[in-house]
């Protein structure tokens, strides 16, 4: 398998619903995996997956994670902070519903965030997001491929 350098997917490991997808997809590809959380898991013995053990704390894997956010990097995260954080450096972030995080979306996710933690602080709200689907794991894998293919094409055009 050619390994495509330039190219580096982290996942937010903790919670993360589409692991394995991403490991299929990231070898089709030929492309370099960081799995980062604060205690160890298990990932496949793999020489293109790495796992980035950090310190417990709050934040402290999103903070790893958005020093490594880069162009050419695509980051894989429910949590719609650090997606905001990731957009501004200019990296990729797509949650495992297959939504991408940009410019546009990011602040409107942090607001519907904000809303919903201040309904549910209120007990207006108490139940959780829905349940992950089917469909939401066929929308994480074509908007993965996709955002792969565009950036491959970038970096083809110099």
């Amino acid at each position: 398998m050619t390994i495509t350098p330039t190219i580096v997917i982290y996942i937010d490991a903790d919670a993360c619903p589409v692991k394995g997808e991403v490991y299929r997809v990231a070898e089709r590809h030929g492309i370099n995996v960081v799995v980062v959380s604060n205690t160890p898991i298990a990932v496949p013995s793999e020489p293109f997956i790495t796992r980035a053990v950090v310190s417990a704390g709050m934040d402290k894997a999103d903070d790893y994670i958005v020093e490594h956010a880069t162009k050419g990097v695509i980051v894989i995260t429910a949590d719609v902070p650090l997606a905001a954080r990731v957009v501004k450096t200019g990296a990729i972030a797509i949650a495992p519903n297959g939504k991408p995080f940009t410019d546009d979306s990011v602040g409107m996710a942090l607001a519907t965030r904000n809303l919903m933690d201040q309904l549910r602080s209120a007990g207006a709200v108490t139940g959780g997001p829905k349940p992950f689907s089917r469909q939401d794991r066929s929308a994480f894998l074509q908007s993965l491929d996709r955002e792969i293919v565009r950036l491959k094409r970038q970096e083809a055009a110099g």
